[in-house]
């Protein structure tokens, strides 16, 4: 093909999120939606700490904290009083650059996604809808219908399916999307509201009739709520409203709502793709999988996907590496997928789950153990990795090898501040594969890096790096994601080589 690009189907944060890595690499897109317009609700809201980072090498991540909110700590509620506080204040300090929980809603990230590619040329085609596709050996033949029903054919070199739970892309695939839906209905507001629950913190009344979440928004008095709705109206044909959950948990947690800006009403699925790649098309966000909102994971975990398929793609589109590099994208990122449902499925049962053991785990356990387990490091530091997205590795990958310290091929690349202000992910900014020593350099690495046009970036050895996982004067092979690739002790020059020989390249120069 010439001008190969990539067609997105979906203009959510997974689209979106994708088609400005790909830009920023020099791939050429178009990305399309249905809708005539971006949407001006949403349900997600949590930005994780992994995808700031993400962000953080496209040069965006402070726009995001700028219009979000930092959550201060997370206040249980049992029968209308305070029964425990978790505090959230740096509860990833020495981890990330950004150790803190952040709230900034959908509908403000896709405004500003849609905003850097407008600024790079790149303009979501509103309107579009994709009608079928045509798989060949060397592209993927896309029949789009415009907003004025007229019909185009669009060629392209490789198709991305961000079109959602109920992704025309999948369908047409017949890829099947094993899993199920919860029971009962569950509610979505957003409110202006005052109260002591309108501090800038999260709540969760926690009781056996009723459920709500308060997340805090930008301005005065605004404030999300999540819920289940116990009780459906009398008549079937009569719509839910907000009147319609105005229960004993939102009054329990003392709110005087006075105006409500939106409100819907969902049920929650949890689903796995069979798979996210078929020939020149893939899966990804909800189009791959979908699971409950415990946590904050799915938009997050659709931008990782973005993130991980974007460098791959460019590096066959732009710097020659062969296709095979692109049956990794799966692998890497199904897994995740599957465990992350699982793991949710499980919370999310507890939370919702009516009875008199479940109100007891409510109500006595979690409020009287949560804090207290807060307090212990270890387990402070493992629940922040695992909301936080940072402890999402690829060891089983096939381009993961190694292990140096304790960092192993595959990780994310371990945060230390290098000097005060300047840290080790400036260099992640080049999009581009690197090699990273922390401690003097050993002998010939420097000329191989050359050789094999990565660059070299040298960080004197500190006593904070050890506690990092670094390994003094190893050699780390970065992928332009940020991940690990290779991981060896020995800082063996020949060993950086046999990594790319042995995969027949993987675009190194790509970025």
């Amino acid at each position: 093909m010439t001008n190969p690009l990539v067609l997105i189907v979906g203009a959510g944060p997974t689209g979106l999120a994708l088609a400005l890595w790909l830009t920023r690499f020099g791939v050429a897109v178009r990305i399309i939606d249905k809708t005539a317009e971006p949407g001006t609700t949403s349900r997600a809201l949590a930005v994780q700490v992994r995808t700031l980072e993400f962000y953080r090498q496209l040069g965006i991540a402070d726009s995001l904290i700028t219009g979000g909110v930092k959550i201060a700590g997370l206040n249980f509620w049992v029968k209308g009083a305070k029964a425990a506080r978790v505090p959230f204040q740096r509860i990833g300090e020495g981890l990330t650059p950004y150790p803190f929980v952040l709230v900034f809603p959908q509908d403000a990230h896709e405004r500003l996604l849609i905003g850097q590619l407008d600024a790079l040329g790149v303009k979501v085609e509103r309107g579009t809808e994709l009608l079928r596709f045509e798989q060949h050996a060397a592209s993927v033949r896309a029949t789009l219908r415009q907003a004025d029903g007229a019909e185009e054919l669009c060629e392209a070199a490789y198709l991305a399916g961000c079109d959602g739970a109920s992704s025309t892309v999948r369908e047409q695939l017949g890829i099947g999307f094993p899993g199920g839906t919860y029971a009962g209905l569950f509610y979505v507001a957003d409110v202006e509201a005052a109260g002591p629950a309108t501090d800038e913190e999260m709540h969760v009344d926690l009781e056996e009739a009723d459920f709500v979440l308060v997340f805090p928004l930008k301005g005065k008095g605004r404030i999300r709520l999540v819920g289940t709705v116990r009780e459906l109206p009398d008549s079937e044909h009569r719509a839910l409203t907000f009147d319609d959950v105005r229960g004993r948990a939102i009054e329990d947690l003392k709110l005087d709502v006075v105006k409500v800006n939106w409100f819907s009403t969902y049920h929650v699925h949890h689903r796995v793709a069979s798979c996210f790649r078929e020939g020149r098309t893939f899966l990804l966000g909800d189009a791959a999988h979908v699971h409950s909102p415990v946590g904050g994971q799915g938009m997050n975990t659709g931008i990782g996907d973005a993130v991980n398929l974007a460098w791959k793609l460019a590096s066959v589109l732009t710097s020659n590496a062969a296709d095979i590099l692109l049956d990794t994208y799966e692998p890497e990122r199904i897994a995740f997928a599957q465990q992350l449902v699982a793991t949710t499925d499980r919370v999310f049962t507890i939370v919702t789950k009516r009875g008199f053991v479940a109100q007891f785990v409510r109500t006595k356990l979690v409020p009287l153990l949560a804090p207290l387990l807060f307090r212990l490091p270890p387990l402070r530091r493992f629940l922040f990795r695992t909301a936080s997205q940072i402890g999402v590795n690829y060891r089983h990958s096939p381009l993961s090898a190694g292990a140096a310290g304790a960092v192993q091929g595959g990780d994310r690349l371990p945060w230390v501040e290098t000097v005060p202000g300047q840290d080790n992910f400036a260099p992640l900014a080049s999009l581009k594969w690197q090699v990273h020593v922390y401690g003097e350099p050993r002998r010939g690495v420097a000329e191989a890096c050359a050789e094999l046009q990565l660059p070299l970036h040298l960080f004197a050895w500190q006593t904070g790096m050890q506690r990092a996982g670094f390994s003094n004067a190893a050699l780390y092979l970065i992928r332009p994601d940020g991940y690990v690739a290779l991981a060896d002790p020995h800082a063996d020059p020949e060993r950086l080589r046999h990594y790319f020989d042995e995969r027949g390249g993987v675009g190194r120069h790509g970025g």
